[in-house]
């Protein structure tokens, strides 16, 4: 396995992390890229986890994570920056329902078999992307937009390299597992 030829992070630049004004309703969404159960958080420590847990039978695999986690924090830096811009404490946490939930290590899964291990980073992946591009169809802040089709544009290379690792290990794509809600107590 040559992991050499894998870009971690697209070649074009990130916008400049800038907003409109402040809204509400924009901030809410990009609180939910920060600190939901399907944020940027959730695939840093996933990713973290995953790193650790592969390094002793499979270091390509646990040096692909983690870089990929380091691409993930400039996201969750990027987001976090963003949230405060338009208006809002970027904690990590989120709106659901109407209330304040934190982030927290139960959001993630935890499996420690390859191809479990390596499905579940995928559908990870592939549900922040139909996030971030229904975000990007309904924000009008061409600023938020051009953000989060940047931050697109690296998920996309996260989901086309967990699918070489799965190909290069002759390893089909499962279903993947419910995604999970949120799961952590919320504020009081």
């Amino acid at each position: 396995m040559d992991i050499t030829t894998f870009h971690f992070s697209d070649h074009t630049p990130y916008p400049p992390v800038k907003v409109d004004g402040k809204n509400p309703q924009y901030a809410a969404a990009i609180l939910s890229n920060i600190g939901s159960c399907n944020s940027e958080m959730t695939a840093v420590s996933l990713y973290f986890y995953n790193s650790l847990v592969t390094r002793e039978h499979y270091q390509e695999i646990a040096e692909c994570f983690n870089r990929i986690s380091v691409v993930e924090m400039h996201h969750l830096d990027i987001f976090g920056e963003l949230a405060l811009k338009l208006g809002t404490d970027p904690r990590l946490w989120s709106y659901n329902k109407g209330r304040m939930y934190y982030w927290c290590p139960g959001c993630n899964q935890y499996p420690t078999q390859i191809n479990a291990l390596l499905t579940n980073a995928l559908a990870g992946e592939l549900e922040a992307l139909r996030k971030y591009h229904a975000q990007s169809e309904w924000i009008e802040d061409g600023h938020v937009r051009a953000i989060l089709n940047r931050i697109i544009a690296d998920e996309e290379l996260h989901v086309h390299i967990f699918r070489s690792l799965l190909t290069e290990l002759s390893m089909p794509e499962t279903a993947p597992a419910e995604s999970q809600e949120q799961t952590c107590p919320d504020l009081t």
